[in-house]
């Protein structure tokens, strides 16, 4: 880089030509990491409130090849936070303007959008990054991406070993986690610091909803599986959000219910909490610090989670999340879940959507000798539905493994189900 435009980053150079007491001893102050952090690739998966701020911040901290992965498109909503979009763009790809509007302001940056979901790219897309930061309001997402990231891991090869910074915000809250996929505690060991929310009655959503959100959780749970039971439902798909929407809204006009809309369906559905354009700086600030501090080395990255809350006062919390041995993707044990043996395998499939530690909605099961239950092929859901009305008692045995794999995630799960005595 020219001397001349090297200027605009000369508070971040006092960091990097110099030394400090907590250096990694692998710190080579000036030229070569100021190399080394203009050349790292780096992709960042989400252009929504947080992701315009992390590229910004890399864009600013001197990283000069980002690339950004997102399949939404702008909505007037979105503009009173996300701020490198405007009017003007709205129905436009967030990735591609985003892109757009960082790289008209540092022209020595090239960013690379991509328009599309993260599970249309394959392994070879993501070895080529040096760092990957999520700025995702899906867990579903995240915990795609973390087990993909962690089975790309070869053990005689270093480099398949990316780096994972995740952010994520809750209203006046938020979080940023540094993962070391197959060496430090992943996504899916920290899941159960993401239970699900509290489930309406179906009883209330078949008879007297009362609440917009009501009627779309009709449309999700009832009406969907009614109409298109065969078919995945996809969050991140407009085309079913429209269609949920759609159900949604005729139910509402059917008990007088106003407030049904498309925002509202999609954060019901994909269980939005309203963004803070303060918490997302403050998060994605912290994320880009990680990421700056792993390309460099010029100081310690975070051990390994960061929580932040803003809601009474300003507080920050870290703390070292442990690797569990029993988690599905990077442990080698299987998870042990306590059942009354009386309930039925109904009861069970869908407590694993309830459960904070399992949180799988759509779960095919099956034991090392017998298929307990196939969500698809519909001649295969057929043959085992029987076992539904099943007790557990009668399928399984105290202390055996199940296998259960789940449309939405890359992964088999294990779980060792203990009898309640």
């Amino acid at each position: 880089m020219a001397g001349q435009s090297r200027s605009r980053y000369q508070y971040i150079d006092s960091f990097l030509n110099n030394p400090g007491p907590t250096t990694d001893p692998d710190f080579v102050p000036g030229g070569p990491t100021i190399s080394n952090l203009e050349q790292s690739k780096v992709l960042v998966i989400g252009a929504g409130g947080l992701g315009c701020e992390i590229l910004k911040n890399l864009a600013m901290s001197g990283f000069r090849d980002i690339h950004v992965i997102d399949m939404d498109t702008i909505d007037v909503s979105n503009l009173n936070r996300q701020f490198l979009f405007r009017k003007d763009d709205v129905g436009k790809s967030k990735a591609e303007v985003a892109a757009a509007s960082v790289t008209s302001r540092c022209k020595d940056v090239k960013i690379t959008p991509f328009n599309g979901k993260i599970q249309d790219k394959d392994e070879d897309f993501y070895m080529q990054f040096k760092i990957i930061i999520c700025g995702l309001d899906s867990i579903e997402a995240r915990r795609w991406i973390n087990a993909t990231l962690v089975s790309m891991v070869d053990m005689e090869n270093p480099e398949s070993l990316k780096p994972l910074v995740d952010g994520g915000t809750e209203g006046f809250k938020g979080q940023a986690r540094v993962i070391l996929p197959t060496l430090t505690s992943c996504i899916e060991c920290q899941l159960d610091m993401h239970a699900p929310r509290a489930a309406v009655p179906l009883c209330t959503l078949a008879t007297i909803p009362r609440q917009p959100e009501h009627c779309i959780e009709w449309a999700k749970i009832i009406a969907w599986e009614e109409n298109r039971k065969n078919t995945v439902l996809d969050t991140d798909d407009p085309v079913h959000i429209t269609w949920l929407y759609d159900k949604a809204l005729n139910r509402a006009k059917e008990f007088n219910i106003p407030g049904v809309t498309y925002q509202l369906t999609q954060g019901v559905v994909k269980n939005i909490i309203p963004a803070i354009a303060s918490t997302n700086a403050i998060i994605a600030a912290a994320c880009c610090n990680e990421a700056f501090k792993i390309a460099t080395s010029c100081n310690p990255y975070l051990t390994n989670y960061m929580m932040y809350t803003g809601d009474d006062s300003i507080y920050t919390y870290t703390f070292e999340h442990e690797q569990k041995p029993d988690c599905p993707v990077c442990g080698n044990l299987a998870k042990t879940i306590t059942v009354n043996p009386k309930h039925t395998l109904q009861d069970f499939v869908d407590s694993l959507g309830e459960r904070p530690e399992a949180q799988l909605k759509k779960p095919t099961l099956r034991t090392e000798s017998t298929s307990l239950y196939f969500q698809s092929p519909p001649s295969l859901e057929e043959q085992t539905r029987p076992n539904l009305s099943k007790k557990l008692s009668e399928l399984i045995s105290d202390g055996e493994e199940i296998g259960v794999s789940d449309p939405a995630f890359t992964i088999d799960f294990k779980f060792k189900l203990i009898f309640q005595t």
